[in-house]
């Protein structure tokens, strides 16, 4: 086991599951888990803060530290990039943290070639109407994105088996008891 894979939790499930609630409960709950903040090019919503929900780049910003070798792993998800900065990893792990990192499938699974002791948790949704109902009830988005989010979570619910846990999320406090359970259970 390397030192970093095994103290890297991945987190992944579609957009509009629960995942980033059931993350900031974890964080919040148990001190021994930090979050990777994900680098990302989408416009940043009213209620985020740069360097906190997400470090915000220019496509052109990303497209230079991709060149530069700076990412873990990233992704073109929905039209605009995604992806998790090596240095977010590192430092943390160097002191004693456990990272949690929620990146979206793709990444997952690049994150498990080079590191394939890190756990993976897929995060479901109770049903695809009760993702709509949350992706609804967001108002972040606009209808057409909004389908876009439902097809994409449906691809992604057909990979969740890659995953080396399921957890469904019908209760954050449950869910994310679940996966520190998990974690302890088998590290």
């Amino acid at each position: 086991m390397s030192e970093i894979g095994k103290n890297l939790v991945v987190i992944s499930g579609p957009s509009g599951c629960g995942k980033d609630t059931v993350v900031k409960h974890i964080l919040n709950t148990d001190s021994r888990f930090v979050l990777s903040v994900s680098a990302t090019t989408r416009a940043k919503r009213p209620y985020e803060v740069d360097g906190v929900d997400y470090i915000f780049l220019t496509t052109q910003e990303f497209i230079g530290k991709i060149a530069g070798g700076e990412f873990l792993e990233h992704t073109l998800y929905c039209d605009n990039y995604y992806g998790t900065l090596k240095s977010q990893i590192e430092d943390k792990v160097a002191q004693g943290k456990i990272v949690v990192l929620v990146i979206e499938v793709e990444g997952a699974a690049n994150v498990k070639k080079v590191y394939p002791d890190a756990l993976t948790i897929f995060v479901a949704p109770p049903s695809l109407d009760e993702l709509e109902r949350r992706l609804r009830n967001r108002g972040t988005e606009d209808d057409g994105k909004i389908k876009q989010r439902l097809f994409k979570a449906s691809e992604e619910l057909g990979l969740s088996s890659s995953y080396d846990y399921i957890v469904e999320n019908n209760f954050v406090e449950q869910c994310a008891q679940s996966i520190i359970d998990i974690f302890d259970g088998i590290k």
